[in-house]
């Protein structure tokens, strides 16, 4: 009896006789490994391929179906229950961020990832905002798409720092007229170090930032969030600091900052 079988390898059957009808079903007949099962959508096939291709190199990760419109993405999602999406933002008939929606009420336990040519706060913001987990640039090294499928499998959310500043500047360009808003209860609850530790985050910083720019220990820093996640009722820093930006938090630190 032969036992040549090569655990490692994948094995695909792909029907190019669908091609026109823009589909591309990838089946793994290798089950010995749990695997995140990724389902692609872009209307351009060449680069559709070239993205399987990429995250097929992957040992933890499989291909499981793309499409090359939502439409057809949608009944695939139903079929093979993807953990992740990867959609492109710019597609006709229906576009990204009505992708992101129509997946969401499919499954709302998908994980989307956007990937786009478009450097847009506002459009990373509508994406996030309707349920993407991560949004990155097609002209990104492919280690950051990978990452992403990495950060969002485990439930986080993840950026490019790339995108981090334009992200954030956006945000507190778009809410530099609240100084009028009064910050809720919520907000009032937080420690005059809480609040510096928000302030910083919405201001791109990381983890380690924080802790070199307050002279505290990064575990000190990792307490105070978790403090204000409480607090704000949130999950998650980008969830904490949307809150922040949305009831005038940085306006209000503005403030408080010209009294003293």
């Amino acid at each position: 009896m032969r036992t040549d079988v090569n655990i490692q390898s994948k094995y695909y059957s792909f029907n190019v006789s669908d091609r026109e009808k823009g589909v591309y079903v990838m089946i793994n007949c290798n089950e010995f490994n749990a695997k995140t099962k990724v389902l692609l959508i872009d209307d351009n096939y060449e680069h559709l391929m070239g993205i399987k291709e990429l995250i097929s190199l992957e040992n933890d990760i499989d291909v499981v179906a793309a499409a090359t419109n939502a439409n057809i993405a949608l009944n695939l999602i139903k079929k093979y229950q993807p953990e992740i999406v990867i959609t492109d933002m710019n597609m006709p008939e229906k576009d990204g961020l009505t992708a992101i929606q129509e997946i969401k009420k499919v499954n709302t336990d998908i994980k989307i990832i956007a990937l786009t040519a478009y450097d847009d706060s506002d459009l990373i913001f509508r994406a996030m905002k309707l349920g993407a987990k991560s949004y990155i640039l097609k002209t990104m090294a492919s280690s950051q798409l990978i990452r992403a499928i990495h950060e969002v499998v485990q439930g986080k959310i993840y950026l490019p720092q790339g995108l981090v500043t334009g992200f954030f500047e956006y945000f507190q360009q778009s809410f530099k007229e609240s100084t009028k808003v009064d910050i809720p209860s919520y907000l009032d609850e937080l420690t005059y170090r809480e609040e510096e530790v928000l302030d910083m985050l919405t201001q791109g910083h990381n983890y380690k930032d924080v802790a070199n720019l307050l002279y505290i220990s990064e575990t000190t820093v990792k307490t105070h969030v978790n403090n204000i996640f409480q607090k704000l009722q949130v999950n998650d820093r980008t969830q904490a600091v949307l809150y922040a930006l949305n009831h005038g938090f940085v306006s209000k630190r503005k403030q408080k900052s010209l009294v003293s």
